[in-house]
Protein backbone atom coordinates (compact mmCIF):
# COMPACT_ATOMS: atom_id res chain seq x y z
CA UNK A 1 0.00 0.00 0.00
CA UNK A 2 1.23 3.52 -0.79
CA UNK A 3 2.46 5.73 2.05
CA UNK A 4 0.17 8.14 3.88
CA UNK A 5 0.94 11.76 4.80
CA UNK A 6 -1.21 13.96 7.00
CA UNK A 7 -0.90 17.65 6.11
CA UNK A 8 -2.15 20.03 8.79
CA UNK A 9 -3.41 23.15 7.05
CA UNK A 10 -3.28 21.24 3.78
CA UNK A 11 -5.87 23.42 2.05
CA UNK A 12 -4.03 26.66 2.81
CA UNK A 13 -1.82 28.60 0.44
CA UNK A 14 1.33 26.48 0.87
CA UNK A 15 -0.40 23.31 2.05
CA UNK A 16 -2.44 22.78 -1.13
CA UNK A 17 0.73 22.77 -3.23
CA UNK A 18 2.35 20.23 -0.94
CA UNK A 19 -0.80 18.10 -1.11
CA UNK A 20 -0.75 18.20 -4.91
CA UNK A 21 2.92 17.24 -5.10
CA UNK A 22 2.60 14.38 -2.62
CA UNK A 23 -0.40 13.02 -4.52
CA UNK A 24 1.56 13.14 -7.78
CA UNK A 25 4.37 11.31 -5.99
CA UNK A 26 1.92 8.45 -5.33
CA UNK A 27 1.23 9.07 -1.64
CA UNK A 28 -2.17 8.99 -0.02
CA UNK A 29 -2.87 12.45 1.37
CA UNK A 30 -4.96 13.36 4.38
CA UNK A 31 -5.69 17.10 4.41
CA UNK A 32 -6.42 18.15 8.01
CA UNK A 33 -8.44 21.38 8.13
CA UNK A 34 -10.99 23.20 10.27
CA UNK A 35 -13.64 23.24 7.51
CA UNK A 36 -13.43 20.12 5.31
CA UNK A 37 -16.43 21.21 3.21
CA UNK A 38 -14.44 24.23 2.04
CA UNK A 39 -11.44 22.08 1.12
CA UNK A 40 -13.10 19.76 -1.41
CA UNK A 41 -11.01 21.34 -4.18
CA UNK A 42 -8.05 19.17 -3.07
CA UNK A 43 -9.77 15.89 -3.96
CA UNK A 44 -8.99 16.08 -7.73
CA UNK A 45 -5.25 16.33 -6.93
CA UNK A 46 -5.19 12.52 -7.05
CA UNK A 47 -7.31 9.56 -8.09
CA UNK A 48 -10.59 8.79 -6.34
CA UNK A 49 -10.01 8.51 -2.60
CA UNK A 50 -6.30 9.39 -2.74
CA UNK A 51 -6.66 12.91 -1.31
CA UNK A 52 -9.21 13.40 1.46
CA UNK A 53 -10.01 16.51 3.54
CA UNK A 54 -10.67 15.67 7.21
CA UNK A 55 -11.83 17.72 10.18
CA UNK A 56 -9.13 18.78 12.62
CA UNK A 57 -8.67 21.39 15.33
CA UNK A 58 -4.95 21.92 15.90
CA UNK A 59 -5.70 23.21 19.40
CA UNK A 60 -7.04 19.80 20.50
CA UNK A 61 -4.91 16.71 21.23
CA UNK A 62 -7.57 14.15 20.37
CA UNK A 63 -8.39 15.85 17.06
CA UNK A 64 -4.74 16.07 16.01
CA UNK A 65 -4.03 12.48 17.03
CA UNK A 66 -7.09 11.09 15.24
CA UNK A 67 -6.18 12.43 11.80
CA UNK A 68 -2.57 11.35 12.29
CA UNK A 69 -3.44 7.70 12.91
CA UNK A 70 -1.60 5.39 10.54
CA UNK A 71 0.40 8.16 8.88
CA UNK A 72 3.96 7.57 7.68
CA UNK A 73 4.70 11.31 7.70
CA UNK A 74 3.19 14.58 8.86
CA UNK A 75 3.54 18.13 7.55
CA UNK A 76 2.50 21.11 9.63
CA UNK A 77 1.61 24.16 7.52
CA UNK A 78 -0.65 25.86 10.05
CA UNK A 79 0.20 29.48 10.75
CA UNK A 80 -1.44 32.88 11.12
CA UNK A 81 -0.42 36.46 10.39
CA UNK A 82 -2.71 38.05 12.97
CA UNK A 83 -4.67 36.92 16.00
CA UNK A 84 -8.33 36.08 15.44
CA UNK A 85 -10.58 34.78 18.20
CA UNK A 86 -9.14 31.68 19.88
CA UNK A 87 -6.49 31.36 17.19
CA UNK A 88 -3.63 33.25 18.81
CA UNK A 89 0.04 33.09 17.88
CA UNK A 90 0.72 30.99 20.99
CA UNK A 91 -2.13 28.50 20.52
CA UNK A 92 -1.50 27.98 16.81
CA UNK A 93 2.17 28.47 16.05
CA UNK A 94 3.79 27.46 19.35
CA UNK A 95 1.40 25.05 21.07
CA UNK A 96 -0.01 23.73 17.78
CA UNK A 97 3.41 22.81 16.39
CA UNK A 98 4.38 21.23 19.71
CA UNK A 99 1.17 19.19 19.72
CA UNK A 100 1.73 17.82 16.22
CA UNK A 101 5.36 16.89 16.95
CA UNK A 102 4.64 15.37 20.36
CA UNK A 103 1.80 13.20 19.10
CA UNK A 104 3.81 12.21 16.03
CA UNK A 105 6.55 10.95 18.34
CA UNK A 106 4.00 9.06 20.46
CA UNK A 107 2.48 7.40 17.38
CA UNK A 108 5.86 6.53 15.90
CA UNK A 109 5.47 8.65 12.77
CA UNK A 110 8.70 8.35 10.81
CA UNK A 111 8.97 11.82 9.24
CA UNK A 112 7.90 15.39 9.92
CA UNK A 113 8.20 18.63 7.98
CA UNK A 114 7.44 21.91 9.74
CA UNK A 115 6.71 25.03 7.67
CA UNK A 116 8.14 27.96 9.61
CA UNK A 117 9.42 31.36 8.43
CA UNK A 118 12.65 33.28 8.02
CA UNK A 119 13.14 35.33 11.16
CA UNK A 120 11.74 32.68 13.51
CA UNK A 121 13.32 33.35 16.90
CA UNK A 122 12.07 32.28 20.32
CA UNK A 123 13.61 35.47 21.77
CA UNK A 124 12.07 37.86 19.25
CA UNK A 125 10.00 40.87 20.32
CA UNK A 126 7.51 39.96 17.61
CA UNK A 127 4.84 37.48 18.69
CA UNK A 128 4.77 36.03 15.18
CA UNK A 129 8.52 35.40 15.03
CA UNK A 130 8.69 34.32 18.69
CA UNK A 131 6.00 31.66 18.38
CA UNK A 132 7.45 30.42 15.08
CA UNK A 133 10.75 29.99 16.92
CA UNK A 134 9.10 28.27 19.88
CA UNK A 135 7.31 25.96 17.48
CA UNK A 136 10.61 25.02 15.84
CA UNK A 137 12.21 24.29 19.22
CA UNK A 138 9.29 22.08 20.23
CA UNK A 139 9.36 20.18 16.94
CA UNK A 140 13.07 19.43 17.24
CA UNK A 141 12.61 18.40 20.89
CA UNK A 142 10.01 15.74 20.05
CA UNK A 143 11.08 14.95 16.46
CA UNK A 144 14.84 15.61 16.26
CA UNK A 145 15.00 14.18 12.72
CA UNK A 146 12.41 16.65 11.44
CA UNK A 147 13.03 19.03 8.54
CA UNK A 148 12.09 22.66 9.17
CA UNK A 149 11.53 24.92 6.16
CA UNK A 150 11.83 28.68 6.65
CA UNK A 151 10.58 30.53 3.54
CA UNK A 152 10.82 34.26 2.96
CA UNK A 153 7.62 35.94 1.72
CA UNK A 154 5.84 33.36 -0.46
CA UNK A 155 4.32 34.35 -3.79
CA UNK A 156 1.98 32.57 -6.18
CA UNK A 157 -1.55 32.80 -7.63
CA UNK A 158 -3.29 32.66 -4.24
CA UNK A 159 -0.81 34.80 -2.29
CA UNK A 160 -1.82 37.53 0.13
CA UNK A 161 1.16 39.72 -0.72
CA UNK A 162 1.31 40.77 -4.36
CA UNK A 163 -2.43 40.22 -4.84
CA UNK A 164 -3.17 42.47 -1.88
CA UNK A 165 -1.01 45.38 -3.00
CA UNK A 166 -2.07 45.01 -6.62
CA UNK A 167 -5.66 45.34 -5.44
CA UNK A 168 -4.76 48.41 -3.37
CA UNK A 169 -3.19 50.02 -6.45
CA UNK A 170 -6.64 50.27 -8.05
CA UNK A 171 -7.93 52.50 -5.25
CA UNK A 172 -5.92 55.66 -5.97
CA UNK A 173 -2.69 57.27 -7.16
CA UNK A 174 -0.75 56.45 -3.98
CA UNK A 175 0.43 53.05 -2.75
CA UNK A 176 1.40 53.20 0.96
CA UNK A 177 3.92 50.73 2.39
CA UNK A 178 5.57 50.22 5.77
CA UNK A 179 9.30 49.48 5.73
CA UNK A 180 10.02 50.44 2.13
CA UNK A 181 13.74 49.72 2.58
CA UNK A 182 13.29 46.30 4.23
CA UNK A 183 14.75 43.51 2.12
CA UNK A 184 12.82 40.41 1.03
CA UNK A 185 13.77 37.30 -0.92
CA UNK A 186 10.41 36.16 -2.39
CA UNK A 187 10.03 32.43 -2.93
CA UNK A 188 7.59 30.72 -5.29
CA UNK A 189 4.99 28.64 -3.45
CA UNK A 190 5.56 25.51 -5.54
CA UNK A 191 9.29 25.68 -4.80
CA UNK A 192 8.44 25.51 -1.09
CA UNK A 193 6.17 22.54 -1.84
CA UNK A 194 8.97 20.90 -3.81
CA UNK A 195 11.29 21.32 -0.82
CA UNK A 196 8.74 19.56 1.41
CA UNK A 197 8.39 16.78 -1.16
CA UNK A 198 12.17 16.31 -1.34
CA UNK A 199 12.34 16.20 2.46
CA UNK A 200 9.73 13.44 2.57
CA UNK A 201 10.78 11.34 -0.41
CA UNK A 202 14.59 11.48 -0.36
CA UNK A 203 17.35 11.19 2.20
CA UNK A 204 18.11 14.77 3.26
CA UNK A 205 19.79 15.90 6.44
CA UNK A 206 17.37 16.93 9.21
CA UNK A 207 17.40 20.47 10.52
CA UNK A 208 16.57 23.96 9.33
CA UNK A 209 16.54 25.12 5.69
CA UNK A 210 16.02 28.78 4.81
CA UNK A 211 14.24 29.22 1.49
CA UNK A 212 14.60 32.32 -0.64
CA UNK A 213 14.24 32.90 -4.36
CA UNK A 214 16.92 34.30 -6.68
CA UNK A 215 15.68 37.90 -6.28
CA UNK A 216 16.64 39.97 -3.21
CA UNK A 217 14.84 43.31 -3.31
CA UNK A 218 13.54 46.03 -1.03
CA UNK A 219 9.84 46.31 -0.31
CA UNK A 220 9.76 49.41 -2.52
CA UNK A 221 11.51 47.59 -5.39
CA UNK A 222 9.03 44.70 -5.14
CA UNK A 223 6.13 47.14 -5.40
CA UNK A 224 7.76 48.78 -8.41
CA UNK A 225 8.07 45.35 -10.04
CA UNK A 226 4.44 44.58 -9.28
CA UNK A 227 3.27 47.93 -10.68
CA UNK A 228 5.30 47.34 -13.83
CA UNK A 229 3.63 43.93 -14.30
CA UNK A 230 0.11 45.34 -13.88
CA UNK A 231 0.98 48.44 -15.97
CA UNK A 232 -0.05 51.04 -13.45
CA UNK A 233 1.74 54.17 -12.29
CA UNK A 234 1.47 54.85 -8.58
CA UNK A 235 3.47 56.89 -6.09
CA UNK A 236 4.94 54.50 -3.52
CA UNK A 237 4.85 56.30 -0.17
CA UNK A 238 6.78 54.93 2.81
CA UNK A 239 4.96 55.19 6.15
CA UNK A 240 7.48 55.78 8.97
CA UNK A 241 7.50 53.07 11.61
CA UNK A 242 6.38 55.48 14.37
CA UNK A 243 3.32 56.53 12.39
CA UNK A 244 2.69 52.94 11.29
CA UNK A 245 2.58 51.84 14.93
CA UNK A 246 -0.04 54.50 15.72
CA UNK A 247 -2.13 53.51 12.72
CA UNK A 248 -1.84 49.82 13.58
CA UNK A 249 -2.94 50.46 17.18
CA UNK A 250 -6.00 52.36 15.94
CA UNK A 251 -6.88 49.53 13.54
CA UNK A 252 -6.50 46.91 16.26
CA UNK A 253 -8.83 48.91 18.53
CA UNK A 254 -11.32 49.14 15.67
CA UNK A 255 -11.21 45.37 15.29
CA UNK A 256 -11.81 44.86 19.01
CA UNK A 257 -14.67 47.37 19.19
CA UNK A 258 -16.33 45.86 16.12
CA UNK A 259 -16.05 42.38 17.65
CA UNK A 260 -13.87 41.29 14.75
CA UNK A 261 -16.21 42.45 12.00
CA UNK A 262 -13.67 45.04 10.86
CA UNK A 263 -10.27 43.40 10.45
CA UNK A 264 -7.11 45.42 11.05
CA UNK A 265 -5.26 45.96 7.77
CA UNK A 266 -1.95 46.05 9.62
CA UNK A 267 -1.02 45.18 13.21
CA UNK A 268 1.72 46.40 15.53
CA UNK A 269 3.29 42.95 15.42
CA UNK A 270 3.48 43.10 11.63
CA UNK A 271 5.15 46.51 11.92
CA UNK A 272 7.76 44.98 14.24
CA UNK A 273 8.49 42.27 11.67
CA UNK A 274 8.86 44.82 8.89
CA UNK A 275 11.78 46.41 10.73
CA UNK A 276 13.93 43.36 9.93
CA UNK A 277 15.18 42.11 6.58
CA UNK A 278 13.54 38.88 5.48
CA UNK A 279 16.36 37.16 3.59
CA UNK A 280 18.30 33.90 3.84
CA UNK A 281 21.03 34.15 6.47
CA UNK A 282 24.63 33.81 5.39
CA UNK A 283 25.78 30.21 5.68
CA UNK A 284 22.26 28.80 6.11
CA UNK A 285 21.24 25.62 4.30
CA UNK A 286 18.81 26.38 1.51
CA UNK A 287 17.48 25.25 -1.84
CA UNK A 288 20.93 24.24 -3.09
CA UNK A 289 21.22 21.69 -0.27
CA UNK A 290 17.93 20.19 -1.48
CA UNK A 291 18.93 20.15 -5.14
CA UNK A 292 16.32 22.72 -6.13
CA UNK A 293 16.78 25.77 -8.37
CA UNK A 294 14.18 28.36 -7.29
CA UNK A 295 11.98 30.19 -9.78
CA UNK A 296 12.40 33.94 -10.38
CA UNK A 297 9.65 36.51 -9.84
CA UNK A 298 9.60 37.61 -13.48
CA UNK A 299 8.63 34.16 -14.71
CA UNK A 300 5.55 33.88 -12.50
CA UNK A 301 4.04 37.28 -11.58
CA UNK A 302 2.54 38.04 -15.03
CA UNK A 303 0.73 34.69 -14.98
CA UNK A 304 -1.60 35.76 -12.18
CA UNK A 305 -1.37 39.53 -11.76
CA UNK A 306 -2.70 40.30 -15.25
CA UNK A 307 -6.21 40.68 -13.84
CA UNK A 308 -5.12 43.87 -12.05
CA UNK A 309 -4.14 45.59 -15.30
CA UNK A 310 -6.40 48.47 -16.40
CA UNK A 311 -7.99 46.28 -19.10
CA UNK A 312 -7.28 42.93 -17.51
CA UNK A 313 -6.68 40.14 -20.01
CA UNK A 314 -7.26 42.54 -22.90
CA UNK A 315 -4.53 44.98 -21.88
CA UNK A 316 -1.86 43.43 -24.12
CA UNK A 317 -4.27 43.38 -27.08
CA UNK A 318 -5.10 47.08 -26.62
CA UNK A 319 -1.41 47.87 -26.36
CA UNK A 320 -0.70 46.03 -29.61
CA UNK A 321 -3.57 47.82 -31.34
CA UNK A 322 -2.19 51.13 -30.17
CA UNK A 323 1.22 50.29 -31.63
CA UNK A 324 -0.42 49.50 -35.00
CA UNK A 325 -2.18 52.87 -35.10
CA UNK A 326 1.10 54.58 -34.27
Amino acid sequence: MSKLVTIYGGSGFVGRYIARRMAKAGWRVRVAVRRPNEAMFVKPYGVVGQVEPVLCNIRDDASVARVMSGADAVVNCVGILARHGKNTFDTVQSEGAERVARLAAVQGVAQMVQISAIGADADSESDYARTKGEGEDAVLTHMPEAVILRPSVVFGPEDGFFNRFAGMSRLGPVLPVVGADTLFQPVYVDDVAKAAEVALTTSVAPGIYELGGPDVRSFRALMETMLDVIRRRRAIVNIPFVLANIMAFAMEMGQILSLGLVRAQVTRDQVRNLRRDNVVAEGAKGFDALGIEPVALASVLPDYLWRFRPSGQYDAIKESAGNLRA
